[in-house]
């Protein structure tokens, strides 16, 4: 057992930030009685007037799905301020130096203990997420290309995780101001999760339907809607429903109108690991490219 005990830089970077592991613990621990108690409550109350549980469990669900989205931010701003930008604005990581520890391994101590910590605590928190998500998936809010739910059930979560682990790591050595790396990290990473949220759904092309010109074509079961129309005989996509007043006795277009046919554009809900590996696929790329920068900062301020 002693060989797997932590040892220098290591131990102590554990042993700084304790409180801040227990914290994480903690949270694990009562996200899990939360959602095991309400969806206990949820199970009890099936087929009878009483949705209380379901309800309280939707609204517990729905408050995790917003925390996993804020997770890596929590993260990155964590390693960027207490971790990083603050031993460097104190000038308390020049006592590590003096013990035999160089810069790198002050550094890689930090992120390791950090990116070990965020990954466990991630992988819990998926599995707490999947706990809850086995009473309310369908639900409103709760399919499978929904922001949280999307997070919380794939790999893209622990990704953006390593990601905000090596942005913190970067900004805080650029900014060694506690309060101000903490908020530039966020920003940071919020942006990658912003842009990459926008742009996820057009990493796989969509598959289209079309049908003639009537009801309204429903997207096939599960499927992601994206977008629907009509179509002209010459083949000329008109998003939404363009046909012109007045319509046929049947509420359709007029055959005098060029109108040929309706599309609707979906995401199956098979797209959804493709996407997810894709999407990890940037983020990594991403964390690996931050965590270089951060190691060349570094040895260029304290040259071993």
């Amino acid at each position: 057992m002693s060989g797997l005990a932590l040892k220098g830089p290591y131990w102590v970077t554990v042993r700084q930030h304790r409180r801040a592991l227990w914290t994480v613990g903690a949270v694990v621990l009562l996200s899990l009685v939360c959602v095991g108690g309400l969806g206990l409550w949820d199970s009890r109350v099936v087929g009878t007037d009483q949705d209380d549980g379901h309800t309280l469990l939707r609204w517990g669900m729905e408050l995790f799905s917003l925390g996993v989205i804020y997770l890596p931010l929590l993260v990155g701003a964590f390693v960027a301020g207490p971790m990083v930008a603050r031993e460097l604005e104190s000038g308390t990581y020049k006592l590590a130096l003096t013990q035999s520890v160089t810069p790198g391994r002050w550094l890689a101590s930090k992120l390791v203990t950090a990116g070990a910590v965020t990954v466990a605590t991630t992988l819990a928190l998926m599995a707490v997420y999947a706990l809850g998500l086995t009473r309310v998936a369908g639900d409103y809010r709760f399919t499978w290309d929904e922001r949280g739910t999307y997070e919380a059930t794939g790999t893209v979560l622990v990704a953006y995780g390593l990601l905000a682990v090596a942005v913190g790591a970067l900004v805080g050595q650029l900014v060694r101001r506690t309060v101000v790396a903490m908020a530039a990290t966020g920003v940071v990473v919020g942006v990658v999760l912003l842009v990459l949220s926008v742009l996820r759904w057009d990493f796989i092309e969509v598959r289209t339907i079309t049908g003639p010109v009537g009801p309204s074509l429903l997207v096939p079961d599960a499927g992601m809607y994206v977008d629907s129309g009509l179509i002209r005989t010459t083949g000329q996509r008109l998003p939404g429903w363009y046909c012109p007043e007045p319509l046929d006795e049947n509420g359709v277009c007029r055959p005098d109108v060029d109108i040929a046919a309706q599309y609707v554009d979906y995401h199956p809900a098979s797209h959804f690991w493709p996407t997810q590996f894709i999407e990890t696929g940037i983020v990594l790329a991403l964390a690996a490219l931050a965590l270089l920068a951060a190691f060349r900062v570094l040895s260029r301020r304290h040259p071993s």
